[in-house]
């Protein structure tokens, strides 16, 4: 009997000398420099969700959902958070990429200035001004949105440049309206001028067409299964966590970063991105979960207007899976 309860407790010693198992290093890299959208996976780490799926996880900050993407592509980074449209372009070159959830179903895109402006309508953007930067996605998808409202590019000037320079020229007056998103663009020009924007949002007229959601290399995916569900289950639960408690999640962004920002810019900046996580189809349904109908829809789109090659519209579901989204009650 003693020898048995020695060996016993011999076990137990052991068994307690063990190490805990090492939770996976996973990088999560985003589109741009952090902003409000991002919030969900700041507060997602800050409570512990993804370290409850064994996961430790790294946000890196990004310069571009196209550099993003091609950071996935080669396995520089786990996953990406970026602009799924962007992503189709480079995935039908060949890129080895796929959108593993799709967060916004509903797209951001809009034309906006400073509501003393009161141009609220596109009616009222006749006689304006509008900046854009050439090439990006919401100036692709821009020929569209004046068909849908009846608007001529002879209708409204345009003056061109990057990101800082569109911005520059709303914040400066030399442009009535800018090309940008209702969460990002308008929340920089507000951290500058402490004035609020009004935003006239595609999706109002017809432009039904997803955008932000994350990617991952096609072979890591098929070689990490289970890393793969663990990591959108615990991102669906961040972004679940976050939608009910906006302003902590904005405060986790500057915990981690305390030059990320303003917290009322930020908090905003969350709150103004939630309405876009589900559409009329998906709103009883948990993040990520997009329909076919959405993303064939955006395909469509994109080909027509977006400069998609057209062999896209052959299989739209070579571009996003949900098979490794939670269900319903898990």
């Amino acid at each position: 009997m003693k020898r048995l309860i020695g060996a016993a407790s011999a076990a137990l010693m052991l068994f307690a000398a063990m190490p805990a198992q090492a939770a996976d290093k996973v990088v999560l890299m985003l589109n741009w420099y952090v902003y409000g959208e991002h919030a969900p996976f700041y507060y997602g780490k800050a409570k512990g969700i993804y370290a409850a799926e064994g996961i430790d996880l790294e946000i890196q900050e990004g310069r571009g959902s196209a550099a993003t993407t091609q950071a996935v592509a080669a396995k520089t980074a786990d996953f990406g958070y970026v602009d799924v449209p962007t992503m189709m372009r480079a995935a039908i070159k060949g890129a080895p990429v796929v959108a593993t959830g799709v967060l916004l179903q509903t797209s951001p895109m809009s034309a906006m200035g400073f509501v003393d402006k009161n141009i609220r309508t596109p009616e009222d953007i006749k006689g304006k001004t509008v900046a854009i930067t050439p090439a990006d996605s919401m100036t692709q998808i821009w020929p569209l949105f004046l068909k849908k409202t009846g608007l001529k590019e002879s209708d409204f000037q345009t003056v061109a440049g990057d990101g800082q320079t569109k911005l520059n020229a709303v914040i400066n007056g030399q442009a009535d309206l800018l090309l940008g998103y209702v969460m990002d663009q308008s929340m920089k020009i507000k951290d500058a001028t402490g004035k609020d924007v009004y935003p006239i949002k595609f999706a109002d007229y017809g432009i039904n067409m997803v955008s932000s959601g994350i990617i991952a290399n096609t072979d890591y995916v098929k070689a990490n299964a289970d890393l793969v569900r663990r990591f959108m289950s615990a991102t669906t639960k961040a972004v679940e966590a976050a939608e009910k408690e906006p302003k902590a999640a904005a405060q986790s962004i500057l915990d981690a970063n305390p030059k990320g920002g303003k917290i009322d810019t930020l908090t905003q900046g969350f709150e103004l991105t939630i309405p876009l996580y589900r559409t009329a189809e998906t709103k009883t349904k948990r993040p990520f979960q997009v329909t076919d109908q959405n993303m064939t829809e955006t395909v469509n789109l994109l080909v027509e207007y977006g400069g998609l090659d057209a062999k896209a519209k052959d299989n739209p579901k070579a571009f996003y899976t949900n098979d490794y989204l939670p269900k319903s009650g898990s």
